[in-house]
């Protein structure tokens, strides 16, 4: 099927149901979190003291156990994308979040994007009260193995008023902007794409960055919770690529005019995530 459907994970829902959300308080220490932890993995909360703009770089770290999964920003109709918010009181915003290139599995029992490595999702907050000293979160996620638990967790950190280097925040950071998404360029980019008549299927054009023999992975988004990733046909021709990508179900009278899907495509260690506007 070409919109993601993870029946397999739906006990979720009956664990929410059922009040079984695990909530964890993680006490404050400086610019790195203790963990959080629960049956399927940890996280907790790093950032940098904030610049001189009042702009603060963080991430939110996640280390599923082996075996177990969290996922992506789109996960489909069943699963829990990561979600991070912060008291409006402490006066720190959330400006942006952003998600590493995750894995694609498809087994026949599944059809998800996940993360099962672990993963730290860069976020850019802001400091918009002065006296802030301090910065509160809430972050929210699914981790799956053969059951789905949510996990959440409440993470505090002093803010240091003095800048000075975080070696090792420093680097969980780099390495977590190294696994994002290139922007696309005239070396690799998404040159052309158009949907049948019937809306049933999009066809996609790529430059690839080199030439080979292996099949991409091409994962569309499209409204809100829709997520489109079997290839009905492809062909790579050297660095050139057209496939196919078989439509689910859309809105009811829904109109792609006007709006803006993505496409993430994955070619081996490189990947980017195009913007596909229709007119």
């Amino acid at each position: 099927m070409s919109f993601i459907s993870l029946p397999i994970r739906r006990i979720l829902t009956i664990a929410m149901a059922s009040g079984l959300l695990l909530s964890v308080w993680t006490p404050a220490r400086a610019e790195m979190s203790a963990w959080a932890d629960n049956e399927g993995g940890r996280m907790r909360l790093i950032a940098l003291p904030p610049d001189a703009s009042g702009t603060i770089r963080a991430g939110l770290q996640i280390e599923p156990k082996p075996g177990w999964v969290t996922y992506w920003r789109e996960p489909g109709n069943s699963g829990i994308p990561p979600q991070i918010t912060f008291p409006p009181e402490t006066g720190i915003v959330l400006d942006r979040m952003e998600y590493p290139v995750p894995r694609h599995i498809a087994d026949g029992k599944v059809d998800e994007v996940v993360y099962d490595a672990p993963v730290t999702f860069p976020l850019q907050l802001s400091v918009k009260n002065a006296a802030a000293g301090e910065i509160k979160a809430d972050a929210f996620i699914g981790i799956c193995k053969d059951i789905c638990v949510p996990f959440q967790a409440r993470f505090a950190l002093k803010l240091s008023p003095v800048p000075q280097s975080r070696p090792q925040e420093e680097a969980i950071l780099a390495a977590a902007d190294a696994r994002l998404p290139e922007t696309p360029s005239s070396e690799f980019e998404v040159t052309k794409y158009a949907f049948s008549d019937d809306m049933r299927e999009l066809t996609l054009r790529v430059a690839l960055p080199e030439p080979g023999e292996t099949t991409p992975v091409v994962i569309v988004t499209g409204p809100g919770g829709h997520v489109f990733t079997r290839q009905l046909s492809s062909k790579r021709d050297g660095a050139v690529f057209t496939t196919t990508i078989s439509i689910g179900k859309l809105p009811t009278n829904y109109d792609a005019a006007g709006n803006t899907w993505s496409a993430l495509v994955i070619d081996g260690t490189r990947a980017i995530e195009a913007p596909l506007a229709f007119e």
